[in-house]
């Protein structure tokens, strides 16, 4: 009776999400029906799902996807090239980090939309201009979580490895970056999430290739239906990367007790 009783709350925790999901889009959904929000601006949700679900059939939209996940991925990975070894190399070293902390202070609050009339002055408005934005905002989600990672290293750790004849390298690949790890995992999926929101505003103001430009073409043409469509498009996707980089944490930081599931008791 006792293990039945204490399983029971597993299937609904799961469960929830989704609930307040449908909840969400059935209130949505029941206020552009009773026209308590203007159809012409606001469709039913029904028929937001019904049109991505068309698009779902056409090239031109998957072409559009590929694009904005090719501007995400090169923007990603020179955050990744960037900021990790900045912060594993800064954050080792008090002296640079206390020389280079105003700078980084200084350069870290600039909006990447900001910097849209410079991206498009240097590189046009193709995808170089998106993944330089891209890489911009993501590098300082990361930077900053590997700098706390390489920071909150045990000292008694690292003391004990010097006392063992460890050298500067040793210590670094054997207690700093097993212990950076987790910050670095959690820097890599919140600057994932940045770099595709970045990658979308410029495919909107710029006119890059991608889901943006698609959106904003369907505003210009006035297909509201579409141009929603599109929008539950990005937000799926953005969805799709957050779970993909949350599941590949979870995997890779089994040692860890943040990943540790707790036993449910008997």
């Amino acid at each position: 009776m006792t293990t039945i009783a204490a399983r029971r709350p597993a299937l609904p925790d799961r469960a929830l999400p989704w609930v307040g999901l449908a909840a969400v889009l059935a209130i949505f959904e029941l206020l552009a029906r009773t026209d308590l929000i203007n159809r012409r601006f606001f469709p039913p949700v029904s028929e937001m799902i019904g049109r991505l679900a068309q698009e779902l059939g056409e090239t031109s939209f998957w072409s559009a996807v590929l694009d904005t996940l090719q501007g995400w991925a090169l923007g990603l990975g020179i955050a990744c090239l960037v900021a990790i070894p900045s912060g594993i190399l800064i954050g080792s070293s008090p002296l640079l980090y206390r020389a280079l902390r105003v700078p980084i202070e200084f350069l870290r609050p600039i909006p990447s939309v900001a910097l849209i009339p410079l991206a498009v002055l240097v590189y046009g408005s193709g995808l170089q201009s998106k993944v330089f934005l891209a890489a911009f905002a993501a590098t300082w989600p990361l930077l900053m979580q590997t700098l706390y990672g390489v920071q909150d290293v045990d000292p008694v750790a690292t003391d004990t490895a010097r006392s063992f004849g460890f050298s500067r390298g040793s210590r670094l690949l054997r207690v700093t970056l097993p212990s950076a790890v987790p910050y670095i995992a959690t820097g890599i999926r919140i600057s994932a999430a940045v770099a595709l929101i970045l990658v979308v505003t410029a495919e909107l103001v710029i006119g890059a290739p991608g889901l943006g430009r698609e959106i904003n073409l369907a505003r210009q043409g006035s297909n509201v239906e579409l141009m929603y469509a599109l929008i539950l498009a990005t937000g799926l996707l953005g969805l799709l990367v957050n779970q993909l980089f949350t599941w590949a944490e979870r995997r890779v930081l089994r040692w860890h007790p943040s990943q540790r599931v707790e036993a449910v008791p008997a």
